[in-house]
């Protein structure tokens, strides 16, 4: 699997299930951008959603996220309006990859892919997605035997003074004990500052989930930026780690042609 991998397509209209809602001012930075960490909320609203409007509630209330791809083909801003459409393109017995495609009235375009693993909620551990939510699920999916396939393999760089601490806060944990998947967007909107050129055009922005980060431990955060990576293009990579140990990795480049 390729960090250029293509998401899924559409495969017709009208197919998945859709919202919609107004960008909120606490959505966007300086330049009425919205950030990855709003757009990582959105996903987790919408599959809410999507999960109280369905069966699924209660067969298969209760997923986490292995790995989030944004891609954004032209950037949605403040004030605007979105509409979400989530569908699953793709699953197995217990994971299934959610495509949700977010475009605005102003002509703002996101496709995103999740890849979601049904867990058991008392031991936090995955399980098999009920009759119910695979029927569900597979109205819209082309593919019904899914495989794990890590996109981000990079090797730990070296520590460094660069390193940077990320002190956790009871509001960035979840229902599951949990850092909730937006608040590590945020920490790399927090680099982005310094490289405001990586999302002004089009860009693809990947995370991958390792291990869970939970309460009370001790994260800092590695980067790499590489003004020439592949093909030419800038690259930003972070790592995260919790005690000692590598929990996510995120990417942020070009968006693949």
């Amino acid at each position: 699997m390729s960090l250029d991998e293509p998401l899924a397509p559409l495969t017709a209209e009208g197919i998945g299930f859709t919202s919609t809602w107004a960008v909120r001012a606490g959505d966007v930075d300086p330049y009425h951008r919205l950030r990855l960490d709003a757009v990582a909320r959105y996903l987790q609203d919408i599959a809410t959603e999507e999960t109280h409007a369905s069966t699924i509630r209660n067969t298969d209330p209760d997923w986490i996220l292995r790995r989030t791809v944004i891609d954004v083909v032209r950037p949605v801003t403040f004030p605007d309006r979105v509409e979400l459409r989530r569908w699953c393109s793709a699953l197995s017995t217990r994971w299934a990859n959610m495509r949700v495609r977010l475009t605005s009235d102003n002509g703002g375009l996101i496709e995103t892919e999740g890849f979601w693993i049904k867990i058991n909620a008392a031991t936090n551990l995955p399980t098999r997605i009920s009759d119910e939510g695979m029927a569900y699920l597979g109205r819209t999916a082309t593919e019904q035997r899914l495989r794990w396939r890590p996109w981000l393999s990079d090797t730990l760089p070296p520590a460094s003074e660069s390193d940077v601490a990320f002190p956790l806060r009871a509001t960035d944990i979840d229902q599951y004990n949990h850092v909730n998947n937006a608040v590590y967007w945020q920490i790399a909107e927090g680099f982005l500052i310094d490289y405001p050129k990586l999302v002004v055009g089009s860009h693809r922005a990947v995370i991958e989930y390792l291990a869970p980060v939970l309460a009370r431990q001790q994260i800092s955060v590695r980067s790499r930026y590489e003004p020439a990576g592949a093909g030419g293009h800038p690259l930003l990579q972070l790592w995260l780690v919790a005690d000692g140990q590598v929990a996510t990795i995120v990417k942020i480049g070009p968006l693949p042609h």
